[in-house]
């Protein structure tokens, strides 16, 4: 079986996007760019290296993220050109002397690239020697003559290329020998290259993703932002070792019933000491500062460590803004955003302390405003932002900051506001206590963690 490299092309400054450094090490949802799409590449089971092209100036930063994020597979840290090509022959050249190994090269400021993506082009791998990843343009597009129309194409037969592009070593080896003996060349891209010197060498391509974009204009981080938000972090399928959890100190904020209390018995049944606190149980408010900070306290003077603080207390009165009484509506924002805010306020020293875990609990309704939600959707909201951002401010503590988003979950609170409701349309709390744990014991952060019916995926 071939080996599978992972070529993340960093090189680029990022002129077009008009920071002071490069764009792949602009941050978001806890990370810089170009971490989130090694830890991509990291986690899939079908690669077996990594190899990094880097811009000269910045591989001391590519040494110090390895050593920080604890990449296994990064072998190689390679020295980048002024053009995208000349990186992509680095990587061909650092590994010329094996042939049995497939190259797929990615942008690193490509850091949504899925799972999906990535397994389909390596199973091409094993019919074709030349691998593109494209979309269909919803577009037309316009061929020029300066500012005139030459032609228009027919947009059924074009696409909008994305990366990986992959190739066995000796299809693109040979592909830039070729190339390189042309006083002439000019190309864009690798399968550009293969296509124009190579052209018996079918290029099969895989279908992309929209999220799947790149970071090139400023316009692109607000796009890259919210493709962050909605991203569907799916822990379903990963094997994840709950006994980590053993002999943890957990705290739990609203765990009296519904999701808390569920979280806690599966903690309990993992062996942690969990703490749980609420208005009903012992008369703790999170939207009360100094409540929360006395029952961290008692805690933390009991066991000398917390390990884990997790909120799940929150407020859902569904109906319109104007017949809201003016007290539900500041309850509401202070129990379920103020109550966010005074958790990790008051969670901060502890976990700092434990480099231990803060998790945050969304709605699916976060995602758009909705008649009937205004206040609950907004807070929603609200709690994503904060959590993507305490979770870039804390990076260097080891405190790792997520939230769960939950599909409709059946709850004393949902039936308070819904009623009866057929079963089977809803997940139950202990589905959603099941992936939370899951949280808890990975070294995720700075994430919105979806958790979905399986009937309906």
């Amino acid at each position: 079986m071939k080996k599978n490299v992972a070529v993340i092309l960093a090189g680029g400054i990022g002129s077009r996007l008009g920071l002071s450094t490069p764009k792949q090490f602009f941050k978001v949802a806890g990370k810089m760019v170009v971490e989130h799409t090694i830890d991509i590449f990291e986690k899939n089971t079908n690669i077996h290296e990594i190899a990094i092209v880097s811009n000269p100036f910045y591989i001391a930063e590519f040494e110090n993220l390895i050593l920080k994020n604890g990449w296994k597979k990064v072998k190689k840290i390679l020295r980048g050109g002024n053009e995208r090509y000349e990186s992509s022959l680095s990587a061909i050249t650092a590994y010329s002397s094996d042939n049995d190994i497939n190259l797929i090269f990615h942008d690193a400021v490509r850091p949504l690239v899925s799972q999906r993506i990535i397994n389909d082009v390596i199973n091409a791998l094993d019919l074709y020697n030349a691998i593109d990843v494209a979309l269909p343009s919803a577009d037309t597009i316009i061929e020029v003559n300066g500012d005139f129309i030459r032609q228009i194409p027919d947009r059924s037969s074009l696409k909008r290329g994305q990366t990986p592009q992959a190739f066995s070593l000796e299809t693109i080896r040979k592909a830039y020998e070729i190339a390189l003996k042309d006083p002439d060349f000019k190309v864009t891209d690798d399968c550009g290259v293969v296509k124009k010197y190579l052209p018996d060498v079918p290029i099969y391509v895989v279908t992309g993703e929209e999220s799947n974009m790149k970071l090139t204009y400023k316009e692109d981080t607000y796009l890259l932002d919210k493709f962050f938000q909605l991203r569907k972090s799916d822990l379903s399928g990963e094997t994840i070792p709950l006994h980590i959890l053993e002999n943890k100190t957990a705290v739990i904020f609203g765990g009296s019933y519904g999701i808390g209390a569920e979280i806690a018995r599966n903690l309990k049944d993992a062996g942690a000491d969990v703490y749980n606190f609420s208005r009903s149980l012992n008369h703790i408010d999170v939207g009360d500062r100094r409540s929360v900070a006395s029952a961290l306290r008692q805690v933390y003077e009991k066991k000398k460590c917390i390990d884990y603080i997790i909120n799940t207390a929150g407020k859902l009165d569904k109906e319109p803004l104007m017949t809201m009484t003016y007290e539900v509506i500041a309850e509401t924002v202070q129990t379920n955003y103020m109550g966010t805010v005074n958790v990790a306020l008051e969670a901060y020293r502890y976990l700092k302390e434990s480099k231990g875990k803060l998790l945050f609990f969304t709605s699916s309704s976060y995602t758009r405003g909705r008649a009937f939600y205004s206040i609950y959707s907004s807070t929603k909201a609200a709690i994503v932002n904060f959590v993507q951002a305490i979770a870039q401010e804390w990076e260097g503590t080891g405190i790792c900051v997520n939230c769960i988003n939950p599909e409709r979950t059946k709850t004393p609170m949902r039936t308070r506001n819904f009623g009866n409701e057929p079963e089977s349309t809803l997940l139950s709390a202990a589905e959603v206590a099941q992936t939370t744990l899951k949280v808890l014991a990975s070294d995720y952060t700075g994430q919105v963690i979806d958790i979905k019916k399986k009937h309906y995926e």
